[in-house]
C-alpha cells in the first residue's frame, strides 16, 4: 500500500483523502488548525460559499452531495439593493437553475467525518509544516500545542495547504518554477443580519444580495439560521476604505449613507464591524504543480478571488481530475504529469473570470444598460436553451472546461451586446435567426 502525506486538512485536502483512500491509498492528513469538530469557528472567518455543479459532482462522486445539500440554501439569482432601498433581481439561469450557500466550516466537518469511516485515512491536527523534502517525500512538523517535532516520510506528499502553501514554498526554490501573487486594492470585513423577531428571513432567502456601490460592495449570503452573512469589500484606502472608517460615528454614518436598508438588519454591526478582521484577497498562479514526490492541489496552486463563487469548486474539480489520472494511468507519476497539465489552463481561466466578476458585481450590477443587457441574455438561454449558454450558465451549471467557458462565453457575451447595439432584441424568438446569429 503506497502512503500519502497530505498536508492541509481544509476543503480540497479532506476531499482528495477520501479520493485516494478509496484507491487503497494509505492517507497522513496533517493539519495547523484544531480540529473543526471541537473547535468555534473564529468570527469573521466563515465567508459562506456558492456550491454549483463542479463541486457537486465531485460531492456526488463520494455519495455526499445529497447530505450537502440538505443543509444549503438554494439562490436562483441575484438581487441588487440601490442606495435609495430599490430591489431589483437578475436570475443566474434557467427555471431550477440555482447556485447553493453552504457554510465552509459545516461543509469541511461533513469532509472530516467521511474521511474517518475509511481506515486507511488518518488525521492528525495542530501540525504546522515546517519542512518539506521534495526528493525523498519526507515532510516536518511542529505539533502547536506541545512544541513536540515530528518527521514524516512517505511515498508521495499533497500540498492542500491554501494559498500560502509550505509545499509550494518549497518548490518555489527549485529552478524554472513559475510563481505570482497578486492583490486586489481591497479586503473583505464580515457583518451579519439577524432573523427577524418571528424567526425568519429578513430578505428573500433564494437570493445572493448584492449592493453594488462603484468602487466597493456588500454581499449577503443566506444561513439555515435564518440569518444572513455579509461580506463587505472595500478598498483599504481613500474615504470609503478600511482605513478610514474606525470610530463609532464613522461606522454608523458610512454604513447609513450606502447601505441604510441593510444597517437596519444589524443589531450586532458595530461590534461585527470593529472585531471582526479585514481579510486580504490574493490570486495566485504556478507552474509546475507536480515536482519529484510532491503535487500541489487547490489554493495551494491557484488561489483565486471569491466573486465567480468558483474557488471551492475549482478545488473540488482538482479532485475528480486527479482521481481520473490515477485511474486512466494507473501510474503516480505519469497521472500526476497529466493532472497539472490537464488542470493549468483551467486554474488560470477561472482566476481571470473571478478578477473580471468583480468589476461587474461591483460595477455595473445596478447599471440599466447592464441590467437590459442580461435581460436579453437570460431570455435567449430561456428561449434556445440548446444553442444559447451564457457565460455564466457554462461556468456555473456545466461541468465545460473553464478555459473553454471562458473562450466561448466572451465571444457570447460579444454577440449579444452586437444584437442589442443593431436592435434586434424582437428576433430573438425567432429560433433560426438565433442559431445563425450565434453559429
Amino acid at each position: 500500500m503506497k502512503s500519502i502525506t497530505l498536508v492541509g486538512g481544509g476543503l480540497a485536502g479532506s476531499l482528495v483523502a477520501v479520493y485516494l483512500a478509496k484507491r487503497g491509498y494509505e492517507v497522513n492528513i496533517y493539519e495547523r488548525r484544531p480540529d473543526m469538530r471541537n473547535v468555534k469557528i473564529p468570527a469573521g472567518r466563515s465567508i459562506n460559499l456558492a456550491l454549483s455543479a463542479r463541486g457537486l459532482n465531485a460531492l456526488h462522486k463520494v455519495g455526499l452531495d445529497t447530505a450537502v445539500l440538505a443543509k444549503a440554501i438554494p439562490m436562483a439569482g441575484r438581487m441588487m439593493h440601490s442606495k435609495e432601498g430599490d430591489l431589483a433581481y437578475q436570475p443566474y439561469g434557467a427555471e431550477g437553475q440555482a447556485i447553493n450557500s453552504v457554510s465552509r466550516a459545516h461543509l469541511n466537518v461533513q469532509l472530516l467525518q467521511l474521511a474517518d469511516e475509511y481506515e486507511h485515512v488518518h488525521q492528525h491536527f495542530n501540525m504546522k509544516c515546517t519542512q518539506v523534502d521534495l526528493e525523498t517525500g519526507t515532510c516536518w512538523f511542529t505539533n502547536t500545542e506541545t512544541g513536540v517535532h515530528q518527521e514524516v516520510k512517505a511515498d508521495y506528499v499533497i500540498g492542500g495547504d491554501g494559498a500560502f502553501s509550505p509545499v509550494r514554498d518549497k518548490m518555489q526554490r527549485t529552478n524554472r518554477f513559475d510563481y505570482s501573487q497578486s492583490y486586489t486594492n481591497s479586503g473583505y470585513k464580515e457583518l451579519s443580519i439577524a432573523a427577524t423577531e418571528d424567526g425568519d428571513f429578513a430578505m428573500d432567502p433564494n437570493s445572493l444580495h448584492i449592493w453594488p456601490r462603484g468602487s466597493f460592495m456588500m454581499i449577503a449570503l443566506p444561513n439555515p439560521d435564518k440569518t444572513f452573512t455579509c461580506t463587505i469589500f472595500m478598498p483599504y484606502e481613500g474615504e470609503t476604505g478600511f482605513d478610514n472608517i474606525n470610530t463609532d460615528e464613522e461606522i454608523l454614518s458610512f454604513m447609513s449613507t450606502y447601505f441604510n436598508d441593510a444597517m437596519k438588519l444589524m443589531p450586532t454591526l458595530l461590534e461585527d464591524f470593529k472585531s471582526n478582521p479585514v481579510g486580504s484577497l490574493v490570486t495566485v498562479r504556478c507552474y509546475p504543480w507536480n515536482i519529484n514526490k510532491a503535487t500541489l492541489i487547490g489554493d495551494a496552486c491557484h488561489a483565486i478571488v471569491p466573486f465567480y463563487g468558483q474557488g471551492m469548486n475549482c478545488a473540488f474539480e482538482d479532485c475528480v481530475v486527479l482521481d481520473e489520472c490515477l485511474e486512466e494511468f494507473g501510474d503516480w507519476e505519469k497521472a500526476m504529469q497529466a493532472y497539472q497539465v490537464r488542470r493549468k489552463p483551467n486554474a488560470d481561466a477561472i482566476a481571470d473570470l473571478a478578477l473580471q466578476n468583480f468589476i461587474e458585481m461591483r460595477d455595473l450590477v445596478g447599471d440599466k444598460d447592464f441590467l437590459h443587457y442580461k435581460k436579453v441574455e437570460h431570455d435567449i438561454c430561456d428561449l434556445h436553451p440548446d444553442v444559447f449558454q451564457s457565460q455564466y450558465e457554462m461556468v456555473t451549471f456545466s461541468n465545460l472546461p473553464y478555459s473553454e467557458a471562458k473562450t466561448k462565453g466572451a465571444r457570447n457575451t460579444k454577440l449579444v451586446y452586437e444584437l442589442i447595439a443593431q436592435g434586434l432584441e424582437d428576433k430573438i424568438t425567432d429560433r433560426n435567426f438565433v442559431k445563425e446569429w450565434f453559429a
